[in-house]
């Protein structure tokens, strides 16, 4: 008989879950009601997002798509060495400097940029070169670091040769090449040489020798590593 208590202690069971689920039913219910306008507000501008995100898509493939062409057009005129007319385009071709300000967000619009920067740096209109250089995202590769060395040359072009160091020792790291980072950590040591910095010029042609045993500017390092040393010694003892 003892037996039959048992449905008991499972309705008993199934009671007490119910009763959780109505009380935490009743607090969402409540929840909602009391912030059922801010819920409201970020469903609308989830639905919002969510619907735009096509939209932005196409755009910037369209945006893309354009600056390709565009840049394919001028280019033949830049590689001849036309700068300036690379630089303000023909008549029926946009310049360099209007794709890489029109279509900067894209990556063709950022090669213009890049190209936009060598064109101004060939005419020597070095302070507006250096701005498009500093506007190029670079990447980990040769055009990244070329454009760090060439930010670099143009600081030694205006005697700050501290920073020119700096940015040939960020072209050297940003694209770590046997033939080019050797040589941009050279330049890196000559021009904290010409700033009077001798101990980073003596860190940079260390460098080379220990980084890049065999490159043709291992030998290089080796002299202006001694010359670095007596000028350091002698500005030591003064």
């Amino acid at each position: 008989m003892a037996a039959l208590k048992t449905p008991e202690k499972t309705s008993r069971r199934q009671e007490l879950r119910q009763n959780i689920f109505v009380d935490l039913y009743a607090r969402a219910l409540l929840f909602y009601d009391e912030y059922k306008q801010l819920a409201q507000g970020l469903g609308v501008a989830l639905l919002v997002l969510i619907l735009a995100i096509p939209g932005y898509i196409y755009y910037h493939q369209q945006q893309e798509q354009a600056a390709n062409q565009q840049l394919g057009q001028i280019l033949p005129v830049y590689e001849q060495g036309n700068f300036q007319q690379a630089l303000d385009g023909t008549g029926d071709r946009a310049g360099l400097l209007a794709i890489a300000d029109d279509y900067g967000g894209t990556d063709a619009g950022n090669l213009a940029t890049f190209y936009a920067a060598n064109a101004l740096y060939q005419r020597d209109e070095y302070d507006r070169a250096l701005t498009y250089y500093q506007r190029f995202e670079k990447e980990k590769d040769f055009i990244g670091a070329s454009a760090y060395a060439a930010q670099a040359a143009i600081q030694e072009t205006r005697g700050s040769f501290e920073r020119a160091g700096g940015l040939y020792e960020q072209a050297a790291s940003q694209y770590q090449n046997k033939l080019t980072a050797p040589r941009y950590l050279l330049n890196a040591g000559q021009a904290y040489e010409e700033a009077g910095q001798y101990e980073a010029a003596i860190g940079v042609y260390e460098r080379i020798q220990e980084e890049y045993p065999d490159s043709e500017q291992a030998s290089n390092a080796e002299r202006y590593l001694a010359r670095a040393k007596v000028h350091q010694g002698s500005t030591s003892s003064s």
